[in-house]
């Protein structure tokens, strides 16, 4: 008779392995540094009016100081996309991190304008890596059906941690000083980025991620093996790049959809307290309404896409109806104009802003097209076009608003931008497919 044990051994033997998910493990360091990242870029809005008093600094140069982030961050992109090309992902992000804190950190320590000014441009740079490197770290660790929900998981972060957080910074401000912002941000970036260098690791180097989650993610697209590769930069390699329509139309749809998110951070008080006229208490209530809506706009999107990969398999529409949807309601931010209660207003930007949310999408798409081995150029590229908003529009939206007196031309200026930015990517972009280079 046979042993009915040794029968059953082989079919144990042979079960599935159950996949680990380590890969949200890694997101989630991704959704914390991006929320940290955010934070240091915009906590100077807060410590303004205090920090102008005390350092003798008028508006005009003030502005000047809000602009300076953007100037070097857009020019270091490519540099850092190349660094991040030849260095791998875990270095290039925790020097990113760690010298974005430090100079947010020093900001504490500026006396007047210049070392306020040079310590803006240190953030600029620093942080120039970060997005590219999200991107490149989701096309290693993600397959294609689950990268658009895990790029909107991370990005929300620049969102949640604006409006959970803003509270919290107000009131250690009113506690101690403006110094004191800086200093408790600035250690927090620190400090996650020694949690970074020892937690984060390439799929082919993690002890934690089974066989079973390594093979999930290589059969869906992941790039696990290639991402590690150290690709030296050339100039030759950028020209390469912008001979494709893909890399043209993502670039100008972001700078579209960028252009309706930088609107929000630096003209959106000042358009509630001196277009519409509320107080600054009214104001703050109403501006976490449209940052909230962006969250769920880039969770949204995020979902929306992957549902729409896996019932069509198309890429085409599971990555550009998300984002040109997007685009179209963020150019509705025109309609503000045409309305005349506060809580009218408030919708109106609130499904703008959810609009921009979807955007964020953008990518998701970049590391869907990005050659293998040259995702971090991809992704500079792809950031600089996108922050070029960050100089273009609050300087396009100072001069109408002086020269008019008004946010009417400004609005407009902002949602037609957003309509070119959806013209790009119906029109431009082409098929969404990964650019094939030797």
């Amino acid at each position: 008779m046979s042993n009915p044990m040794a029968a059953a051994a082989p079919l144990s033997a042979t079960r599935p392995q159950s996949r680990t998910y380590v890969r949200f493990g890694i997101l989630a360091l991704l959704a914390v540094g991006t929320m940290i990242n955010y934070l240091d870029r915009t906590v100077l809005g807060i410590a303004a009016p205090s920090l102008t008093k005390d350092l003798g600094i008028d508006a005009t140069a003030m502005g000047v100081v809000f602009s300076a982030f953007s100037w070097t961050y857009a020019i270091a992109q490519i540099p850092g996309g190349v660094f991040l090309d030849r260095f791998g992902s875990k270095l290039t992000y925790f020097l990113s991190i760690t010298f974005w804190s430090l100079f947010t950190l020093l900001q504490s320590l500026a006396t007047g304008l210049y070392s306020l000014l040079f310590f803006r441009f240190g953030l600029g740079v620093s942080e120039a890596p970060c997005f590219p490197t999200n991107s490149r770290i989701v096309g290693a660790w993600f397959p294609q059906s689950e990268r658009a929900r895990a790029t909107g998981v991370y990005t929300v972060g620049e969102y949640v941690g604006l409006a959970l957080f803003s509270p919290l910074l107000f009131w250690i401000m009113s506690q101690w000083s403006w110094h004191a912002l800086f200093i408790v941000v600035g250690v927090a970036g620190i400090a996650f980025g020694a949690v970074w260098w020892f937690c984060y690791c390439e799929p082919a180097d993690s002890r934690s991620a089974n066989q079973a989650e390594l093979d999930y993610i290589a059969v869906g697209g992941g790039l696990a093996k290639e991402a590690v590769d150290k690709v030296p930069f050339s100039w030759e390699n950028v020209g390469r790049l912008l001979s494709y329509r893909q890399i043209w139309g993502a670039g100008i749809g972001q700078f579209a959809g960028n252009s309706t998110l930088v609107f929000f951070l630096t003209w959106f008080p000042t358009y509630l307290a001196n277009e519409r006229h509320m107080g600054w208490v009214k104001v703050g209530f109403f501006a976490i309404m449209p940052f909230i809506a962006a969250a769920i706009g880039v969770i949204a999107g995020g979902v929306v896409s992957d549902k729409l990969l896996t019932a069509t398999g198309s890429a085409n529409i599971a990555r550009k109806l998300p984002i040109i949807a997007g685009l179209l309601l963020a150019s509705c931010i025109v309609a503000a104009n045409y309305v005349g209660s506060d809580s009218a207003v408030i919708a109106v930007l609130s499904i703008a802003f959810f609009g921009q949310g979807m955007v964020g999408l953008g990518w998701t798409l970049i590391s869907d097209i990005a050659p293998k081995k040259l995702m971090g150029l991809t992704g500079g590229l792809f950031n600089f076009a996108s922050n070029l908003a960050g100089i273009v529009t609050p300087l396009a939206i100072g001069f109408i608003v002086n020269a008019t007196g008004s946010f009417v031309g400004a609005l407009a200026f902002v949602g037609a931008i957003a309509l070119i930015g959806a013209l790009s990517y119906i029109f431009i972009l082409g098929d969404v497919r990964r650019i094939e280079m030797d």
